[in-house]
């Protein structure tokens, strides 16, 4: 009897371990399955509606991760890491060319990657930088003169950003009915001959995009400004300020100008409204009925006024710990900064 109980205990066991080896076996095939699936979805196109062509550049020297960096921060690809471990596998690092290439979010990875290792437009690209403080008018009229945009078409296109707010989330916080001005990125920028308008703005959109980040935007909520209100108030800095130390003196300025009600009285506001930038504003300037006249009008204007760069953003939400309410501009680029009307005067007084 006892025999034949070891004999079952025996059958018993053997019946585990292959339940044990068959439950492992599914179980790495469901892996590898699973693991599998979730690979070619990572590779599949980003977008299947609302196909957008993108622009982009590949530095010379730039390695797989520095690539695919560049085609995940421009919407492109899904996923970092795939694309490099799949360019590793495939033996594709050392293939991809520099350049400057028209791709789509409709493309999978694979077609990217063959776009890549064909090589882009290197040799029919062009190149053209906006300056820190431009304003619309002056981005229009400097890619109108090197024949890159036609002048009127990128003017309307930029007149109102509803053209382009369904596409990015930072310009719905922006009133719709305004323009682009503030929002295209002052920066170096490579396109590819024959590129058109909207192709121009939206890669200076996505730049915009890169720099605004969620540190940038909480900072200002924390302080009770909303995306429209910090480019605003950034780019009023930009204007004002020549100095990048003194971006967060300005901005302190400013601020504590809107704390106390006290109008911002900003030159750079009426300039805006006169079309162009005189050294020295009239009174009559200065009494120009416009809501962007900050010496008419209490708190900001209604949208910005320029293009502002980094440093002016972050002093925006960033300004320093100081308790000055006037500055006026010395003749070389700098500012004297005080906290009574009277020392006001006497500093203008100084100059």
């Amino acid at each position: 009897m006892s025999g034949t109980l070891f004999k079952e205990n025996k059958k018993k066991s053997i019946s585990k371990k292959k339940i044990a080896i068959i439950s492992s076996t599914i179980a790495v095939i469901v892996g590898i399955v699973g693991g599998k699936y979730y690979v070619d979805r990572q590779k599949l196109a980003v977008a299947n509606e609302n196909i957008q062509k993108i622009s982009i550049t590949i530095p010379q020297g730039s390695n797989t991760q520095s690539i695919a960096k560049i085609l995940k921060d421009n919407g492109l690809i899904r996923n970092e890491f795939i694309f490099r471990i799949t360019s590793k596998l495939e033996k594709k690092d050392s293939s991809y060319k520099a350049g400057v290439y028209l791709l789509s979010n409709g493309m999978n990875q694979d077609q990217i990657m063959k776009e890549l290792i064909s090589g882009g437009a290197s040799n029919s690209d062009t190149k053209f930088t906006i300056p820190e403080g431009f304003e619309l008018k002056q981005i229009a009229e400097k890619l109108s003169k090197q024949g890159i945009v036609n002048k009127e078409k990128f003017l309307s296109l930029t007149s109102k950003v509803s053209n382009f707010s369904s596409e990015y989330e930072f310009l719905k916080e922006v009133p719709q009915d305004s323009s682009l001005e503030g929002f295209l990125y002052p920066d170096t920028y490579e396109i590819y001959k024959g590129a058109t308008e909207e192709e121009i703005i939206k890669k200076m959109l996505n730049n915009f995009n890169k720099i605004y980040t969620n540190e940038i935007k909480n900072k200002g909520k924390q302080i009770g400004l909303d995306t429209n209100k910090i480019i605003t108030l950034a780019s009023i800095i930009e204007r004002e300020a020549k100095i990048d130390s003194e971006r967060p003196m300005v901005s302190a300025v400013f601020h504590n100008r809107l704390k106390k009600n006290i109008m911002l009285e900003s030159c750079a506001t009426v300039q805006y409204i006169l079309g162009e930038r005189k050294e020295v504003l009239t009174y009559k300037d200065l009494k120009i009925k416009s809501e962007y006249n900050t010496y008419l009008n209490r708190g900001l204007p209604p949208s910005p006024i320029a293009s502002p760069g980094i440093k002016s953003i972050m002093a925006a939400v960033d300004p320093a710990n100081v308790d000055y309410l006037f500055f006026v501009a010395n003749k070389d680029g700098s500012h004297t900064f005080t906290k009574t009307y009277e020392e006001h005067i006497k500093a203008q007084k100084n100059n």
